[in-house]
Parts: structure tokens; sequence; C-alpha cells
């Protein structure tokens, strides 16, 4: 008997996926844990392995949305039959006996489905017409028991106003539409605006921190080492010791960690994406070097999942590679806190009665001051730049 590949849940809180595209043709061969289709969620854009191994009988939904535990295609033996259930039809509506006029009357639209008094709505449709300005409660669902799905709200905003305005010429201007990756990006960026915030800036000489990355470097060949490693290491190191900035704020708590999982901002093709590092303070300075190019090479290329991207306590946010030298980091939220990290600059620096030239980098340091007060933050910071001086004190 032929099995159903249902959409499946890759992160709490999913409720609904895209299917963006198939890697597999009907009438291919699917092996065991090979990757069979691509799926876009609020979070990322990932490709799902089979669960079964068999040929690809049928693909119940090319693409386009789906709620979790949806059958979206069939795998068995090759010639073997498989039936897709086309959607019960409506029943008739009962006509009244009392019925008398022959004029025809437009009936109202259906009002929503509803359940325990909430529409039942997609979460994509749901921020769909919140972006839209449409009110969900006017629209009427296409999907499963009712359920209002994206291409309901899309279809609500594609209806003309009337009369309809002439068409403007576009000349060269190209509408690129928005990711769901992008969407999330712009909301959570908003949501962190909102946040009231506050920045601590200090310098740290750079001297032994480069120093150690080199002579890491030398001893550890096939992996390349860097300064946001060093910095990763150095902050989780901080964080164990400053364990109120460790958190990450809820209305109705915070939530300390006993670990520090230390998120990276990355540039990746589909957007700012920031993959996580997990229980850093555990691990060597070449460990770190490792996870770190492993899951920002994996962001770059577009395979994260949903898990990598889950958990962070604290993110470095690192653009000295494009010459910055000073910026400020928007708060990833529900992180407490972000580390903005600029250039490494040769700087004239006052010592013992002497003016030397030393390599200075600055650190800006973005805290949510619902989570995490101005003196512990600060004292977090000094910590870090005690730290990043001198490395020696955290490995």
């Amino acid at each position: 008997m032929a099995s159903e590949v249902k959409l499946p849940r890759l992160g709490q809180g999913m409720e609904s996926g895209v299917v963006t595209k198939w890697l597999k043709n009907e009438g291919d061969a699917v092996a065991k844990g090979e990757p069979l289709y691509e799926i876009d969620t609020d979070k990322v854009t990932q490709e799902v392995e089979s669960d079964f191994a068999g040929v690809l009988l049928k693909i119940a939904l090319p693409e386009g949305e789906a709620p979790v535990g949806q059958t979206i295609a069939f795998i068995g033996e090759p010639g073997e039959e498989v039936s897709v259930e086309a959607p019960a039809a409506p029943e008739p509506e009962k006509v009244s006996d009392t019925v008398v006029s022959d004029t025809p009357v437009a009936a109202p639209p259906a009002p929503p489905t509803t359940s325990n008094g909430r529409i039942k709505a997609s979460p994509l449709a749901r921020r769909l017409a919140r972006e839209r300005g449409i009110d969900i409660a006017t629209l009427q669902g296409t999907g499963p028991d009712g359920r209002i799905v994206a291409k309901d709200v899309e279809g609500a905003q594609a209806k003309p106003a009337a009369p309809a305005a002439a068409p403007v010429p576009t000349g060269d201007i190209e509408s690129v539409p928005l990711t769901n990756i992008r969407k999330t990006i712009a909301r959570r960026l908003t949501a962190a605006w909102q946040a009231p915030v506050f920045q601590l800036t200090v310098t740290a000489d750079m001297t032994r921190a480069n120093e150690l990355v080199a002579r890491a470097r030398e001893l550890n060949p096939d992996v390349r080492i860097t300064v946001t490693d060093l910095l990763a290491k150095v902050c989780a190191q901080a964080l164990m010791r400053h364990r109120n900035v460790n958190v990450q704020y809820s209305e109705d708590a915070l939530l300390r960690f006993p670990t520090a999982n230390v998120g990276i901002a990355v540039a990746a093709p589909q957007g700012l994406v920031v993959p996580v590092l997990r229980s850093v303070e555990r691990l060597s300075l070449a460990e770190v070097a490792a996870a770190r190019g492993d899951i920002v090479g994996r962001a770059r290329d577009s395979k994260l999942t949903t898990q990598d991207l889950e958990d962070g306590t604290f993110t470095i946010s690192n653009l000295g590679m494009f010459g910055i030298e000073q910026f400020v980091a928007v708060l990833n939220p529900p992180q407490a806190a972000i580390l903005a990290v600029g250039a490494t600059v040769d700087t004239p620096v006052a010592r013992n009665g002497t003016v030397e030239i030393r390599p200075v980098m600055t650190l800006t340091l973005t805290v949510d001051h619902r989570a995490v007060d101005g003196a512990e933050g600060a004292d977090f910071l000094r910590t870090v730049k005690q730290f990043v001086e001198d490395p020696a004190l955290a490995l």
C-alpha cells in the first residue's frame, strides 16, 4: 500500500508551510533520507527528506500552502494505483417552502469558519491580511474545513476597485515578491524597534587576540579559525559569569538559559539569518570554528533547518570585514542582547606615558532594558573586553 507523504511540523508553533519546489518527478525512484521537496516556512526555506523508499507515484500538491499533516504526495511500488480524494462538494442550500418571489437575490458570503470564537486561518494568511490591511473576518476560506489560506487573502487583494484606475507605466522598475523569510525579518525587526533598548560601547586592544588566532590557525590547519570564533567563545564564557544577560524576554517571564547558545548573523542569499551555535562555553576554539564554518556555509547555501535557528540566547553581528569601524546592531528578539563588532583598526594609544600604535576593535552592545539593567549590561561588556584583551582568561 502506498505511503502518504504529509507536510511535516518543522518547528514549534508551525501550523502550515508552502511547498515551493519538488526535487523529484512523478515516476522517479526515491530513497529513504533523500531530499524530496523544498518547503518555505516563516523562518527558513529548507529541503525535506523522504521518510519512505519507493517510487514517487503522485504529487498531490505541486506547489502552494498546506497545513501541517496534509497529504502532499504518495510513494509506493512501481505501477501501484493511488487515489487522491477530492474536497467534498458543499451541500446544496435548502430552500424554504415559503419563498414565492421569482426575483433572484444575491446570497451574502458565508461567514468564515470559527473555532472557539477564533477565525480559522493559516499563520501565513493572517500575516498577509495584517500586512495588506484586510479584515480577515470578511474573507471566505477555501482551505480544509473552511480554513482561510494565503490565496484567499491574495484573491481579496487582487480584486480591482471600481472604477479601476488607468495602469501606470512601470518603466524599468522590478517588483520582487517578498518571501516568507523576508516578511519574517521585517516583522521581527519591527518588533525589535518597539523594545526599549540602550547601547554600550567599548574599545578593545586586539594584540593578544590576533596573536592567539594566528597561533590557533597554525595548530589547526584544517579549520579556519577567525576573530568571530574567538568572540563567540569569550562571549559565551562571559554569559556564564553574567547569567542575567543570557536570557530571552517574554511578557510573563525571563527565560534564563543554563548554556550559551550564540547566534551568528549571516547575510545569506535569502536574507539575514541568525544560525545558532549551541553550548559554546563547552567547546574549544577549534570546535567553535568548525561548527561556525558548517552552519554559516549551510546558511549561504540555503540549507539551514528550523532547528538551526532556534533557542539562541545571544547574537554577534560582525561587519568588520566590510571595513565598518562601528555600528549599532538591531536587537534579535526574544534575546536580550546583541553585540555589534567593528573592524580592527591600527590606532594611536597612550600607554605608560608614550603613544603606541595598537590594533583596536570597537564593540557595541545593544540591550533590551526590559530584561537587563544598565549596570548588568555594563558589567557583562566589561568582562567581554577583559577576555578579548587577554583571551587566556576565557579559554
